[in-house]
């Protein structure tokens, strides 16, 4: 059901946890079953130097949790943009149909995190 990489993350789930020190965190929610992720990250001239997450939901999304990090960790902001659930999915050899949300719930916090920090960037002007 679950492809090898997914169960890798499932098993041993990667920077889970919150920064304390973080430039910025990112919340997402899936109300139709209940997901929730938050991410932090630490952001230093234009790059994620560190980042982690913390999830209150199935399975697949602690492997799309654990995924995202090792994607976004040394990851320029440009590059962090780009990540779609598509990509996160493929990086985990794809989530079952049914469980592509995973993907979804992790992208959008990905995407808060990133519009927190455009508006304190502008905010900083």
């Amino acid at each position: 059901m679950y492809s090898s990489t997914v169960l890798e993350h499932l098993e041993n789930p990667r920077n889970v946890g919150e920064l304390a020190d973080a430039t910025i965190r990112g919340e997402s929610f899936n109300p139709v079953c209940g997901d929730r992720m938050t991410l932090t990250l630490r952001v230093s001239a234009g790059t994620i130097s560190d980042a982690r997450f913390l999830v209150d939901g199935c399975p697949p999304s602690i492997a799309a949790g654990s995924m995202l990090t090792v994607l976004l960790i040394n990851s320029d902001l440009d590059g962090a943009e780009r990540l779609t659930p598509r990509r996160l999915s493929e990086e985990l050899e794809q989530l079952p149909r049914h469980k592509e949300h995973c993907a979804i719930l992790a992208i959008d916090a990905l995407r808060s995190a990133l519009a927190q920090l455009k508006l304190h960037a502008a905010e900083e002007i």
